[in-house]
Formats: C-alpha cells, structure tokens, sequence
C-alpha cells in the first residue's frame, strides 16, 4: 500500500471475517467500549492513515487508536529505525527498578533504551525546569503516580482539585478525579476530600463575559474555595489540582486564556501543585509538544501516555519523593520495545518538523471543514491535529460516524455530541483533504 495513491475501499463493513473475529472475541471478554466494529489485519497492508480490515475493506483512520499511534500505520519513520535493531528476549523487565543499556555506553548506544526516553523528556520540557521523570504503563498510572508525589510532597493534604468534565483514568484513584460520564464512577468507591470546579469550555471566555460559573465575584470558584480568599478550604491542605489543558473524553473543549492564566495564578499564589493531563494532548499532538505550551500556565507537574508508548509522570526533583521505595514498578515502563519507540516518536517529531506540520494540516482541516457550512455543525475548533466537529444533537453526531464508516473513515465521538479527529501528525495536504471530504460528505447525508 502507498499512502501518496491510497483510497479507502468499503465494501461489506462489518464483514463476514469481522463478524467471526469479533463473536470469539466477546466469548471470554469482559464488556468494554468499542467505537466501531473494525478488525485490524495486523498481517494487512497498511500506511499512515490508511488500513486494511480482516475482509480487505481499505478505511483512512483518523483517531489514530485515540492517539496512542501518533504516526499511524506502519509508519517508515518509525519502521526504518526499528530494522536497525535485532530485537532481544525478554521484552519486558522488571521496569522502573531494573537498569538496561546496549553496549559500552549512553553515547555509543546501538539503540535508545528508556534512560534516553527519560533524558529526551526532561529536555522537551525544561521551560517548565523539570528535570525527573517516572515511568510506568499508562496514562492512568502516569496520574496516579501525580497524585502521589503531591500528596508526599504535602503529606497534611487532605484536598484536591479537579474539573468538571474531566477524565483522568479508570484506576480508583484517577477515578476520583474524573467528572464526565457517570458510567465511568458510578458506586466504586473515591479518595475523599475531592473539589469540583467548573471547567470554562468557551475559547473566548473572559471574567466579564463568563456564563459556565468558573468566574465568580472578583475571581473565580477555585479562588473563592479557599480559605484566605472566603472560602472554607485551607490551601496548605490542598495536594494538588489536576487539569486537562484541553479536555478529550470530555469533549474536545479548549478552555480560554484567561481561565487558564486564573487557574495558574491561583495555584501559583497558594503554592498548589498543579498537574496538568497531557495523555491524549501531549507529544506534538496541538502543534506543541504539549498542550500547556499555548497558555499562560507554569505546570508542576505533567503526565503522559499515548503517544509516548508508555506513561510518564514529569516534575522536578524537590516534588518527587527522595525517599527510595516510596514509588516503584516492577511491571512499568520496562517494555523495551516501548520505550525505544517512544523515543524514536519524540525524535521522528524533531527530525521531521512534525509540529509544524501539525500546525499547518489542522489549519488546512478547520477550514475545510468550515467550508462544509453545515446547519447541524454547531462548532468546529482545534489546535493542530486535535479537532472537534459538534453537532446540533447527539443523534446527528452518531449518524455522521455511520455515515463515515459507510464511506470508509474511521473517527470518533466523545463528549455529548461531538465527534474527535486525530489524524497522524504527519498527515499530508492529499490525506487531509481527502478525510474531510468524506466527513462533509457524512455530515450530509446525516
């Protein structure tokens, strides 16, 4: 397959070998989430954004498995660093508490191992001086990991932040701070001492024009939430307040410069660590290697996933724990697979100026999808390749994302009634065209 002819190609969809994989996968699976009923042939041919399901049908995938593929499929940025290596048994080791290296040294090594994941990650985010990273398995784990060391950091904190909106992770502890769907929640027990502020979804949102609640008097919620400013919850007993600089599941909502520069001065002025949720908007995906990166805000504290291959938790040194033991895996950013592709990932973005690219292909789709005009198309926004398209109804967003299968385009919903886009950060003027043009044609025929 060649990404520069590629079409996609639908005929049946789900086909008959889809059908088979999927009855024998739900034979012994516990239920979960499944956007759409398409079988990735890992034996197929595939390239970019374009992939081949188990009966051949050729879809363009812009979610980019919810951007945990960064550069799609068989992506030769990737491909053409990873024949280099003869790859070795066993894969995984005992992660974050067991060493690896290739050969006499660092500078000499035959392959990135994940000492030079972390070093790379300190130096993408040093304007924020963080200088110590932690690696684990997930983006969850990578929150979780946040919370602990704030608390540790704090050990009479018995508060903490979050928004409504969020979603952090399916562990308990990230459970706690999660406030979208209550499927997510629902009767599983919380870390107590959780405070819920409104999350201002409105790009242009300043004190004066505020309607979703943040703002309030002469500051805003959070402000007022605390005890020397009114409020009746002490500062020095808060860990931590956790924030997506754009929230995802909640629904691809980009906050305003404003709220986040309050947020910031707030946490700033009471010294309240803040921890920002960079799994799905982290590494290159806005046109920044981190959403934080477009606002006034100074993070204490970032977690990642996706995109990197594995989680990290990012800080400096004074907020992690000195004291040895107090985090630890033993099953955690030990793949070593994964952690090379995660460094050549933050590589492939540098050598290949993919954050421009970002830039430039999600200016290219906002207006492309503008030029759609739709009446059922409520809002269209993004930053780089992070877009949403929302609707007039949830039904309307639903029919579009069947209509765009039929048509052999993968995408996704989230939120109430908007679907996500995550083309590869690479995607090329053709593919973004093209991916658009079939959506306008969806929105259509919805």
């Amino acid at each position: 397959m060649d990404r520069d002819t590629a079409l996609p190609d639908v005929g049946v969809f789900p086909g008959k070998n889809a059908r088979q994989w999927i009855e024998f996968h739900h034979m012994h699976a516990a239920p979960s989430e499944f956007s759409h009923e398409f079988v990735w042939d890992v034996t197929g041919e595939a390239d970019g954004p374009f992939v081949s399901d188990v009966d051949g049908n050729v879809l363009l995938d812009f979610t980019c498995h919810i951007g945990a593929a960064p550069l799609g499929y068989n992506n030769e940025k990737i491909l053409e660093k990873l024949r280099e290596f003869s790859l070795v048994e066993p894969m995984k080791i005992a992660g974050q508490d067991m060493y690896f290296g290739a050969g006499e040294s660092p500078e000499t090594a035959d392959f990135p191992a994940s000492s030079h994941l972390v070093e790379t990650l300190v130096s993408v985010s040093s304007q924020y001086g963080m200088d110590t990273v932690f690696l684990s398995n997930s983006g969850a784990e990578a929150m979780e990991n946040a919370m602990k060391i704030t608390h540790d950091r704090n050990p009479p904190a018995k508060y903490a932040f979050a928004f409504d909106g969020s979603f952090h992770g399916r562990t308990l502890g990230t459970l706690s701070i999660t406030r979208s769907n209550e499927v997510y929640t629902r009767h599983y027990p919380e870390i107590a001492g959780v405070r819920t502020i409104p999350f201002c979804d409105d790009r242009d949102c300043t004190a004066e024009t505020c309607d979703c609640g943040f703002f309030a008097g002469d500051g805003s919620q959070f402000r007022n939430a605390l005890q020397p400013e009114g409020g009746h919850v002490n500062p020095d007993e808060v860990a931590f307040l956790a924030v997506e600089p754009i929230q995802g599941v909640g629904g691809y909502r980009f906050p305003s410069t404003e709220f986040m520069a309050e947020v910031d001065d707030v946490c700033e002025t009471y010294d309240i660590p803040l921890v920002v949720d960079e799994i799905q908007s982290g590494v290159g995906r806005t046109g920044k290697m981190w959403a934080s990166d477009h606002y006034p805000i100074e993070p204490d504290v970032i977690a990642s996933a996706k995109a990197l291959r594995v989680g990290a938790t990012i800080s400096r040194s004074d907020v992690f724990p000195s004291e040895k033991n107090r985090l630890g895996s033993t099953f955690g950013g030990g793949d070593l697979l994964s952690s090379m592709q995660g460094a050549l990932t933050l590589e492939a973005i540098e050598e290949y100026d993919l954050l421009e690219n970002a830039t430039e292909r999600g200016r290219q789709a906002k207006e492309l999808l503008r030029d759609g005009d739709s009446p059922k198309v409520d809002d269209v926004r993004g930053k780089g390749l992070m877009l949403a398209v929302e609707f007039d109804t949830a039904e309307r967003r639903d029919s579009v994302v069947r209509e765009a299968v039929k048509r052999g385009m993968l995408t996704l919903g989230c939120g109430e009634k908007t679907i996500r886009l995550l083309p590869p950060l690479d995607s090329t003027e053709r593919e973004i065209e093209l991916g658009i043009s079939i959506l306008n044609d969806a929105i259509e025929a919805a």
